[in-house]
């Protein structure tokens, strides 16, 4: 595969370009989903000693990747204590 895509580039150099933003693009996406299935608290990979990880984020904990107009640090609980 790799001495396909080498070859191809020896041929139209043009396509060199393409070939690393393809590979940036799939790479970017590898790692966010990498990031997704490792901190993401609704992600269980443990059920036997950890069976609900959601129930013990605190309020002020930042769950979403980038928070455009919320200060966690203000908000208060709504929902009762299990």
């Amino acid at each position: 595969m790799i001495r396909v895509l080498v070859r191809q580039a020896k041929k139209k150099p043009g396509l060199i370009p393409l070939f690393f933003f393809i590979s940036l693009g799939m790479g970017g996406a590898s790692l966010y989903l990498l990031r997704l299935a490792f901190f993401n608290p609704h992600v269980c990979w443990d059920k036997k000693n950890n069976p609900e990880p959601w129930n013990k984020l605190s309020p002020t904990y930042q769950y979403k990747f980038v928070a455009v107009n919320t200060d966690y640090k203000n908000l208060k609980k709504d929902g009762p204590e299990f």
